[in-house]
């Protein structure tokens, strides 16, 4: 996996209006059907990993643990972030193909 184009891609993303951070907003995205893509940090604890796994497996929505806290903040331009949300197809496929590389 290339962490550099992964973080450039989810920053184009966050720019462009389609990445939900923070737990509240991603659950909001995920309850709602707009997430397409969770991505959540490697040193995200276990039970925030269990509680996403579970919420995109129930919603049939892809999920990847990638990058750490501060990488997923920082590629957003916000601070830790322990899980994000991709909500557009177009940026889904690309980050997707990244992540399985």
């Amino acid at each position: 996996m290339n962490e550099q184009k992964l973080m450039s891609l989810l920053g184009l993303a966050q720019k462009a209006g389609k990445i939900v951070s923070g737990e509240f907003g991603v659950q909001g995205a995920i309850k709602s059907g707009k997430a397409k893509l969770l991505i959540i940090a490697i040193d995200a604890s276990d039970s925030t990993q269990k509680e996403y796994q579970h919420l995109a497996k129930s919603r049939n929505i892809a999920m990847f643990c990638a990058l750490s806290k501060e990488q997923l903040g920082g590629a957003i331009g916000k601070a830790l972030r322990a899980v994000v949300a991709v909500t557009d197809e177009g940026f889904t496929k690309p980050i997707v193909t990244i992540l399985k590389a």
